[in-house]
């Protein structure tokens, strides 16, 4: 479900079905979860929002790509304690 707001004006559902289309051929790789449309006369402004995209943080730990080091013996633990970490 996308949730459209249309702001200063109306619009027939088939040119607001059309903004989605757009918005979803812009954004191909994004979740489009709503549309504000700001109608001045015959100009539109678009205003496309996305769902959050949970997000997983990996690093390279000890030679091994993780993103949790709780499957971690305590040897590999004890190693990634010691284990400099380098600043920018």
């Amino acid at each position: 479900m996308i949730d459209v707001q249309v702001k200063g004006g109306t619009l027939e559902q088939a040119e607001i079905d059309a903004y989605i289309v757009r918005g979803r051929e812009l954004y191909p790789n994004r979740i489009l979860s709503g549309i504000d449309i700001d109608v001045d006369g015959e100009y539109v402004g678009l205003t496309y929002h996305f769902a959050q995209v949970p997000f997983e943080r990996i690093r390279r730990i000890t030679g091994y790509l993780v993103g949790t080091v709780d499957r971690f013996n305590d040897a590999k633990k004890a190693e990634l304690k010691d284990r400099l970490k380098h600043s920018i």
